[in-house]
């Protein structure tokens, strides 16, 4: 309500509200799997409107992971969800910021099976959906760097072959591609470099390799967008804070940002 209600929103667009049914109650910060189910299908309501062309963009809330498990419900969060909903083969998600882009090969997996899930075939549909959304947002050419699963990239396989076996080769598979990619680079400073603007995004081998350079340096004004939907979307940099439900004290800087961004990609300029 407050992103809803705030002037810089309400200059760029018109706000619709999806949520439960005004007769439904739930207790603030308690989790259930009726608030898990009734956040399902506001997000499908809202997937629908904006298929129809009933709305131009939407921004989501964080939704709570558990409670979507609790509720009976496959999907591990937005992305794989809105995949499903809209059908799109390949979707990835990305952190927008001014200071750092990020897109991330894998997202909600166990850190020990990031190494099987990094695949040829799924570096190559990563790259080509970056490359080819990141023009949307202003970047004609986009310079990309991925960065690397192991320690220094693995040095030279003593630290790991992953990035030797599967990661350079999607690189210069990518290059081949016409696309201008370089590394994998050693993820201890590739995010830096990009900070200073040598790439325009770097593409993370997994969920906190990404998203931590992006929060210390843009918390609460970063975007999280998804790439390769037919519909536009973005959200909050956070989860759901349930520790501080219903307590009014919840920053809405982050929403602001996601709604101001939805509402640029949907052609209404600040």
């Amino acid at each position: 309500m407050k992103a809803a209600l705030d002037r810089r929103v309400l200059d760029v667009c018109e706000p619709v509200l999806y949520g439960p049914q005004p007769d439904r109650v739930f207790s603030a910060g308690v989790l259930s799997a009726e608030a898990g189910q009734a956040a399902y299908d506001a997000i499908c309501a809202a997937v629908r409107d904006a298929q129809a062309g009933r709305v131009s963009a939407i921004a989501t809330a964080p939704v709570n992971k558990q409670a979507f498990f609790r509720a009976g419900l496959p999907w591990k969060g937005h992305t794989d969800l809105l995949g499903h909903l809209t059908g799109s083969v390949s979707a990835a998600m990305m952190f927008w910021s001014e200071p750092l882009k990020v897109v991330l090969a894998t997202v909600h997996v166990p850190l020990s099976e990031v190494s099987r899930l990094l695949t040829p075939a799924l570096l190559a549909s990563v790259i080509d959906l970056t490359a080819r959304e990141l023009p949307r947002f202003g970047v004609a050419a986009p310079r990309l760097a991925l960065a690397g699963l192991n320690p220094h990239a693995g040095e030279d396989r003593l630290l790991g072959h992953e990035d030797e076996d599967v990661l350079r080769p999607a690189v210069a598979a990518a290059r081949t591609r016409g696309i201008d990619i370089a590394g994998p680079f050693p993820g201890d400073t590739v995010f830096v470099r990009a900070s200073r603007g040598e790439f325009d995004a770097v593409i993370a081998c997994y969920h906190d390799q990404g998203l931590i350079p992006v929060k210390l340096l843009a918390f609460g004004e970063s975007v999280n967008v998804t790439l390769g939907l037919p519909i536009i979307r973005t959200s909050v940099d956070h989860g759901t804070a349930f520790d501080i439900a219903g307590r009014n004290v919840a920053d809405p800087s982050s929403m602001i940002a996601a709604t101001l961004l939805a509402a640029r990609l949907a052609g209404m300029r600040p």
